[in-house]
């Protein structure tokens, strides 16, 4: 049977700053390339396209809050973007986002896709989730796009994502200080927003090394990575982690937890232009990982299956999988 493409994509957004957001607009570039409609829409007006979620000529691909309209939708992809986390946002929302991966294991019109293999194999080992298929989510053009400017001093320990308690930012902090204070002219760059910043703010007491920049476009993110020597994040159990690939194109050394998807990105640079900070989050062992990052240079990443065009391709594999009336072919067991 000969496969069609969609006439339309609709894919659920998130966050203006993290990577649902970007995961969003990565999509919509490569299918655009691809040269297939995409709209991009807020999970709250998922069920105002009513009419396009049942319709089989449209693909969708959901967030996970957008889950619960797998029971009406076909031709539908689920999107495990990464794994729940009772302690961060509590045992309602915990159970309801598992709920939402199961909904999408039994429903005949919806797969299941995994950001990384990591999600996928803990949904699969500790939940019982099964996952259709992995694909890791693409990189904005904007970051592969060459560096035309001049050569830019790189002076800055640079963090891009929300500032909530599970990205561990808190953690990082102060050794981050410690090594601003052993650094002459090395300074701290935060980008992003969340309900931790005013104890982030607190914690730095107004220290003029650290720069909050708020939730700025992504030019003005690609110019900051562009001046940074040390990316971080602290998430130790991270779906994927597309900032981290974002910094490695613009030429950041990266340290990050030593678990997650993030991993996956390039794991022969693990010790060399990629550190790992301890699950301890011991302040002297974060520090000593900083200091390595800090001695380290930056080594090229391979993006050639993270561009846009080359994740939509994969979603468009997984999409192949449906029938002509957007149902899975294969019943799962």
């Amino acid at each position: 049977m000969t496969y069609e493409y969609p006439l339309k994509v609709l894919i659920t957004g998130g966050h203006e700053i993290g990577g649902v957001n970007s995961f969003a607009e990565g999509l919509r570039a490569g299918f655009t390339e691809l040269g297939i409609p995409v709209e991009i829409i807020s999970p709250s007006r998922v069920f105002m396209h009513w009419q396009e979620l049942r319709d089989p000529k449209v693909l969708k691909i959901l967030s996970t809050t957008a889950a619960f309209a797998t029971p009406i939708a076909r031709r539908a992809i689920c999107m495990a973007h990464g794994i729940p986390r009772a302690d961060a946002q509590g045992w309602i929302r915990f159970l309801a986002i598992i709920a939402s991966y199961k909904l999408a294991n039994h429903c005949a019109g919806t797969q299941l896709i995994s950001v990384s293999h990591y999600t996928s194999a803990t949904l699969g080992a500790f939940f019982n989730v099964k996952t259709d298929a992995v694909v890791h989510n693409p990189v904005k053009s904007l970051y592969l796009e060459p560096d035309s400017g001049a050569p830019r001093r790189r002076r800055y320990v640079t963090y891009v994502g929300r500032l909530i308690a599970s990205k561990n930012l808190h953690r990082l902090l102060p050794a981050i200080r410690d090594l601003l204070d052993e650094t002459p002219d090395l300074r701290a760059c935060i980008i992003g927003e969340g309900e931790q910043r005013p104890e982030l703010e607190t914690m730095v007491d107004r220290d003029p090394r650290f720069e909050f920049l708020g939730k700025p476009d992504d030019r003005t993110v690609r110019e900051c990575l562009g001046k940074t020597r040390v990316f971080v994040s602290g998430n130790e159990v991270e779906g994927f982690g597309i900032t981290y690939l974002e910094a490695m194109t613009q030429g950041c050394v990266v340290a990050m937890p030593g678990s997650g998807g993030g991993l996956e990105i390039s794991l022969d640079k693990v010790g060399r232009s990629v550190q790992l900070f301890p699950l301890s989050w011991d302040r002297s062992e974060v520090l000593a990982t900083l200091r390595r990052a800090l001695g380290e240079a930056s080594e090229p990443v391979v993006t050639t299956s993270f561009t846009a065009k080359a994740a939509a391709g994969f979603y468009l594999q997984a999409d192949s999988r449906f029938s002509p009336e957007g149902l899975v072919r294969q019943i799962r067991p």
